[in-house]
């Protein structure tokens, strides 16, 4: 299973692509592309943004219910996302200095004109936040561009999951009544991330299980967007069949800012890109036999010796013969069919049994 992603493929016997979100810790243009140039440094493959406007998102509004506790500060919402909100005219900018530096760049719209908006940039793919994936008209009118979608799920019910999907595979068409059976889903390339919608979020509460029992549920390729800093969690997922993680960076937690609290530094990125490579080398193939590498062990293994001077005619026990290290003489698997047979001339000890020396 695999899809392509900007000429990339991506899926099952790929390498993994690591995706730095950077949308919310770039506070100055300058900043975006430093931290642009320490993802590349760091070897991650994607930049992710986010393509937002307050208005779209929210409305200006004081009443209880456009109020967030976020950190230690209470503030509306409309506050949040207009100091989060990365300025579009940065973003085509931002996606040319990326590609320069050999990494893809994507984003996250949040309304149909960030969607255009994106179309204009010509962005390889889409990426559906956690928080919109029950906007199926959004999810339609993404996938109404014909590009790879990349779905977040944290809190996400199994019928939203379902519902997701069928908005990603049909756009505007009977969404409900083919979500409710799965087997009538069209595919979709659609990518599934585990996510845990808390910020930080705890490494117990990552439930990588999950992110394994929707590739089998969906038949969809999946990933992590992990909000935790561990460097654990990536790494685990990778084992349990993550084709994309999600990471976010900022330059330095200390600076503050609204992902920082939940958000990896420069050096914390690259032992993380660093562990889940040697997660995925060390995850290999499947295979029986030796590896190249242990060929030259196979001469140490066991095999059959006299271990006492044995005479012509005398009958093999388990006194004269046994199993030792190095395999310069019989198997080990044919001990028994040797023991109470007799030598075939004198035996010195320390010599390999053949079946030339077994009458």
């Amino acid at each position: 299973m695999e899809l392509e992603i900007g000429g990339r493929k991506v899926g099952w016997g790929h390498p993994v692509v690591i995706c730095a979100e950077i949308g919310g810790n770039a506070r100055t243009f300058g900043d975006a592309r430093r931290l642009i140039e320490w993802a590349a440094a760091a070897g991650a493959d994607a930049i992710k943004l986010q393509t937002l406007a307050p208005d779209y998102i929210t409305l200006d509004s004081d009443k209880p219910w456009f109020r967030i506790k976020w950190g230690e500060r209470e503030r509306t919402l409309y506050g949040l996302y207009r100091e989060t909100a990365m300025p579009w005219g940065w973003q085509p900018r931002l996606k040319e200095f990326a590609e320069d530096l050999g990494l893809l760049l994507w984003s996250t719209p949040f309304c149909h004109g960030a969607v255009d908006f994106l179309e204009e940039m010509a962005v390889p793919c889409y990426k559906i936040a956690s928080f919109e994936i029950t906007d199926l008209p959004l999810i339609g009118y993404v996938a109404s561009k014909g590009k790879p979608l990349i779905i977040s799920t944290g809190m996400a019910t199994e019928e939203d999951i379902d519902l997701a999907l069928a908005a990603a595979s049909l756009g505007l068409q009977d969404r409900v009544a083919v979500a409710a059976n799965r087997c009538l889903m069209p595919p979709a390339r659609v990518i599934l991330l585990q996510c845990i919608s808390a910020y930080p979020a705890n490494p117990g509460d990552a439930n990588l299980r999950t992110m394994a029992a929707m590739a089998e549920c969906w038949h969809r390729l999946v990933g992590l967007s992990d909000h935790t800093l561990s460097l654990a969690v990536p790494v685990t997922a990778v084992a349990l069949g993550a084709c994309l993680i999600e990471k976010h960076l900022t330059l330095d937690r200390s600076q503050g800012g609204p992902d920082a609290k939940f958000s990896l530094e420069p050096t914390e990125f690259g032992k993380m890109v660093q562990a889940v490579r040697e997660a995925e080398a060390a995850l290999g193939e499947i295979r029986f036999g030796p590896t190249a590498e242990e060929a030259p062990m196979l001469p140490y293994r066991r095999s059959l010796f006299a271990v006492d001077d044995i005479e012509a005619g005398e009958p093999f026990t388990a006194r004269n013969i046994r199993s030792i290290r190095p395999a310069c003489g019989l198997a080990p698997r044919h001990y028994e069919a040797v023991l109470g047979r007799r030598a075939s001339q004198f035996i010195e000890r320390g010599t390999p049994l053949t079946w030339g020396l077994v009458e």
